[in-house]
């Protein structure tokens, strides 16, 4: 069992993507469905399903590559972790990468980007950072 489960989510998705695998398996949760519906949306990744397993459910992550084999995935870090959590205002979200990259902030709202975070005016938890 792992005592951070996002963490592993995130290592397992990257470990994948430097293997140059086409899919990354792993336990699913609400809250891991919700980051990679918000990678999908970014176009980080190529999709997500939910399937059944034994026991509980699933959650397998297609990963996207470019016509030449690139990987669109660059960079996957966890900021907000277990042991220290990181909050913010809605105007210290982060930027990733001078505004190339995405933060991933749990609001009142859900998952949001940050820069939906600055339009809406929100603040949250700094799940992670996405290049």
């Amino acid at each position: 069992m792992t005592t951070d489960p996002i963490a592993d989510m995130l290592t397992r998705i990257r470990n994948a993507n430097l293997a140059l695998q086409e899919q990354a398996t792993m336990p699913s949760s609400k809250i891991k469905e919700e980051i990679a519906k918000v990678l999908a949306a970014e176009g980080y990744i190529g999709g997500f399903e939910v399937g059944p397993a034994n026991p509980g459910t699933e959650l397998t992550v297609t990963l996207k590559y470019t016509e030449d084999r690139e990987r669109v995935l660059q960079g996957l870090k966890r900021i907000s972790k277990p042991g220290r959590r990181r909050y913010t205002s809605s105007t210290g979200v982060p930027r990733v990468e001078g505004g190339l990259g995405v933060t991933i902030v749990s609001t009142s709202q859900g998952l949001l980007v940050d820069r939906e975070c600055r339009r809406r005016k929100l603040g949250g938890e700094i799940i992670c950072e996405v290049w």
